[in-house]
């Protein structure tokens, strides 16, 4: 069975990835156009950190930024993503507080964890490998982590345990305190995506068998 239809097998028990979210979310749009861009400067991610800290209080508890939104306006200041024209975001952010425990959503392998530098970058981030008889392989993708608790490569994580931390500023990229959730299949990581949170529009069309929305792998 593939991904994303392993969430409507019987045997297949998807754990949720953060432990304790209760309530609606804030739901956080970052697209070209945006009211939020009036708001506040988004490219000062401690001013944004400070905005969302005021909005989400005795509101919200967590908070959810959209797969495949068109964030032109915020990375065409980052060099890396201007030069291909990668402004589709691939992953689902899920906005917690800093230090917040990531758990595996099912039984994982960590496949690479790594540090990556640079303004606008994952920072700390984890793959993890899902293999099982009930599904074809896949791995998810977790950035923006604390960097001094990534787990080793290799270690192996039982739905539901622990496996990272949310990171904070000078270790996760600069940005605004939460995790990028993004699913890669096989044919994604043979391909080079592991390593692209981003897309462009030509590359829309063929994203379901690359890096599939992520919302199916994210329960509350």
């Amino acid at each position: 069975m593939k991904y994303p239809y392993v969430a409507y097998s019987d045997k297949v028990e998807i754990q949720p990835l953060f432990k304790g979210l209760a309530g609606d979310p804030l739901v956080v749009d970052m697209s070209v156009g945006s009211p939020l861009f009036d708001q506040v400067d988004i490219l000062n991610q401690k001013a944004f950190q400070a905005w969302l800290d005021k909005t989400m209080k005795n509101r919200f508890s967590w908070g959810l930024a959209s797969y495949l939104e068109d964030r032109e306006t915020i990375l065409k200041h980052y060099p890396q993503m201007k030069e291909e024209q990668r402004y589709f975001h691939l992953g689902l952010d899920i906005i917690v507080d800093l230090g917040t425990p990531l758990h595996a959503p099912l039984d994982s392998v960590v496949q690479e964890s790594a540090y990556e530098e640079g303004e606008g970058n994952y920072g700390g981030n984890v793959l993890l490998r899902h293999e099982s008889p009930h599904f074809e392989t896949f791995y998810s993708l977790y950035g923006h982590l604390n960097r001094e608790k990534l787990p080793a490569p290799g270690k192996i994580f039982k739905a539901g345990e622990p496996f990272a931390w949310i990171g904070d500023f000078h270790e996760n990229g600069n940005w605004f305190y939460h995790t990028h959730l993004q699913v890669i299949t096989q044919k994604g990581i043979d391909q080079g995506w592991l390593s692209k949170g981003y897309c462009s529009a030509r590359d829309l069309a063929i994203m379901d068998g690359i890096c599939p929305s992520p919302l199916s792998l994210f329960r509350v």
